[in-house]
């Protein structure tokens, strides 16, 4: 860079600051930021140009191994149009490193893909159609943004599937696909909300099918729908008294008050979750704590709605513990880069790492929120996956209203019927409850509901049936509660066996799991692993986790998606497979670990 070029970029650093955090914090602005660079005008930068950019923002937000990859194209003294740019850029500010070839070609040949115009074209005419939206012109934030609970790994597992190869799928907790059956009382009430009432609640012989107690509940949620039944829109805050059935499951779980009217029925909590994030983004330094590792729809989210991620570290060695002092550091850092926190998320029972927080440690991140003007985001979706006889679930709700210095804490909870011992996923069912909310906020928050029109109605069934089951005396009750240990019981053997089995084998430590659905091990691979997944642009976990399914068929999520610790390499399994096949699964992993470290040894 000539001596006039480099005075023509301190004129023009203010203006390339602004436009660094606007696309770290939104994906946009890129094609600025391209022509700030791009000094002599040409439509090219300099690998070098580049550098030297980022070195005057210190490469905040940029991933080391693709600041590494940046250098050899210097000692290339490449050039870069703006589509290397924009492709580089999107790499550099991920969460974690991606190949967009690998995730383009792994969706195409995805067994359940289907054929598609665009590849019957090419194969047809020999020639690829150019776009007007394309990868330069979509949205950034979307190509920027990683999800991998259905990421490369799970997209070759399906390939390998479609081949006719056996896969047993532990990389989502999605328990009815992997054997779990649905409890019969939600089910007979919904088709009885379904079905046409002459073919269902007022057919002469529903007795003779249906329980008394079902019929009798199918009638009273019919009623609550109204004469146009399960096929119409219903309030955009889900139907008012499915959502009075959730305030009296909350005023009974945690003794306290509770409104139908601070409660959004959702799409599971995702949904809610999503809305929630949507209001809460207003500028490019806003920021949200997330623990670290987390479940990834945080991380994608926060990336795809234009805001700035902050981890805090969960200690392993600590059972997965949270510190205050780690709350307080990582807060400290976030204001050290300018960033305005605005939320921070829990998630309890954990997911990866399967740990319950007690009370103290629920006190701690109330305060924290509180007396930082924090609002606290309560992932509670696997509160009934408790597995340990000293430790239980414990609301951030009654923690919030039973601690002092709390009164003011803003807090947004979350639940679903996706997980539990429900395990609806397809359902699409769940709730989340506004706290101390602004009500000015809570009507935008509506308003944003509103342009969705409503959450699904059989998801709304099933969100009201999870907080409002059968009771004592009631005919299906007894059925109802031996369907329910049946399930609990066998998840208890199950997060045991597959935690007692990981740490049999040389070279893996997991944690116990404590409750939710997953086991996080660390793993200790062999340095020419690292070397091989780094020639690939893969982390290790990947590389691991992608040997692990070709040898065994088990299909994993490589811990690096959730975020773990420099250096940590591992992966996240459920434990929802069948009890037949986890002796197998634990002997699969043995067999894997063994070959794998053999292979890079």
């Amino acid at each position: 860079m000539t001596s006039e070029e480099k005075v023509q970029h301190d004129h023009l650093q203010p203006l390339q600051k602004n436009l660094w955090n606007s696309y770290l914090a939104s994906g946009r602005g890129a094609y600025e930021l391209f022509e700030s660079i791009d000094l002599d005008k040409n439509g090219t930068v300099s690998a070098e140009e580049v550098v030297f950019f980022l070195d005057s923002v210190n490469r905040e937000g940029v991933r080391s191994d693709e600041f590494a990859r940046l250098e050899e194209l210097v000692s290339a003294h490449q050039e870069l149009n703006t589509g290397d740019f924009l492709r580089w850029l999107a790499a550099a500010t991920s969460n974690e490193p991606q190949e967009e070839k690998i995730q383009k070609d792994a969706y195409e040949k995805h067994s359940q893909t289907g054929k598609r115009r665009s590849s019957t074209i090419i194969m047809e005419e020999k020639v690829e159609q150019e776009y007007a939206w394309n990868e330069n012109t979509m949205s950034q934030s979307l190509r920027r943004m990683q999800y991998a609970v259905r990421g490369e790994v799970v997209m070759k597992a399906e390939s390998l599937r479609a081949e006719g190869r056996e896969i047993v799928f532990t990389n989502v907790g999605n328990p009815h696909a992997v054997g779990q059956k649905p409890l019969s009382y939600y089910r007979q009430v919904l088709a009885l909300c379904d079905l046409p009432a002459e073919c269902g609640v007022d057919h002469p012989e529903v007795s003779r099918m249906f329980p008394a107690d079902v019929i009798a509940r199918a009638k009273e949620y019919r009623a609550a729908i109204g004469p146009a039944g399960t096929g119409s829109y219903s309030h955009s805050q889900g139907i008012k008294a499915f959502r009075e059935h959730v305030a009296d499951f909350i005023i009974e779980r945690d003794g306290h008050p509770a409104f139908a009217g601070d409660i959004f029925l959702t799409n599971g909590a995702s949904s809610g979750i999503q809305n929630v994030l949507m209001s809460l983004m207003s500028a490019n330094t806003d920021a949200v704590m997330i623990p670290i590792p987390q479940y990834p729809i945080y991380s994608a989210l926060i990336t795809l709605l234009g805001g700035r991620q902050v981890g805090y570290e969960l200690d392993e060695s600590l059972g997965w513990a949270v510190t205050k002092e780690e709350l307080e550091r990582s807060l400290a850092e976030a204001k050290e880069q300018g960033l305005k926190v605005k939320a921070l998320a829990i998630i309890n029972p954990g997911n990866p790492t399967g740990q319950v927080l007690d009370k103290e440690t629920l006190q701690a991140i109330c305060h924290f929120c509180a007396e930082n003007g924090i609002v606290l985001l309560a992932d509670e979706v696997y509160q009934r996956n408790v597995y340990v006889k000293d430790k239980k679930f414990i609301s951030a709700k009654k923690i919030a209203c039973e601690t002092e210095g709390c009164e003011n804490l803003e807090l947004i909870s979350f639940h679903s019927t996706s997980k539990g011992l429900i395990g609806e996923c397809g359902r699409r069912g769940g709730y989340m409850e506004m706290h101390n909310i602004s009500p000015y906020v809570q009507a935008q928050v509506y308003k944003l509901a509103s342009s969705g029109l409503c959450s699904g109605i059989a998801g709304q069934v099933m969100t009201s049936l999870m907080v409002n089951p059968p009771k004592p005396g009631d005919e299906s009750y007894e059925k109802f509660m031996e369907e329910e240990k049946c399930i609990f019981d066998s998840l208890v053997r199950r997060s045991a066996a597959l935690v007692e089995g990981l740490n049999k084998i040389d070279g893996i430590v997991c944690e116990q799991a404590e409750g939710a659905m997953y086991a996080f091990p660390a793993i200790t691979v062999p340095k020419r692993a690292c070397e091989e997944a780094a020639k690939n642009r893969q982390t290790p976990d990947t590389l691991y986790a992608l040997s692990l399914l070709e040898e065994t068929g088990i299909c994993v999520v490589p811990a690096s998606g959730f975020g773990q610790k420099e250096g940590r390499v591992g992966f996240r399994t459920t434990f929802l497979p069948p009890e037949d096949k986890i002796d197998g699964a634990i002997e699969g992993f043995a067999r894997h670990h063994k070959i794998f470290c053999e292979r890079y040894a």
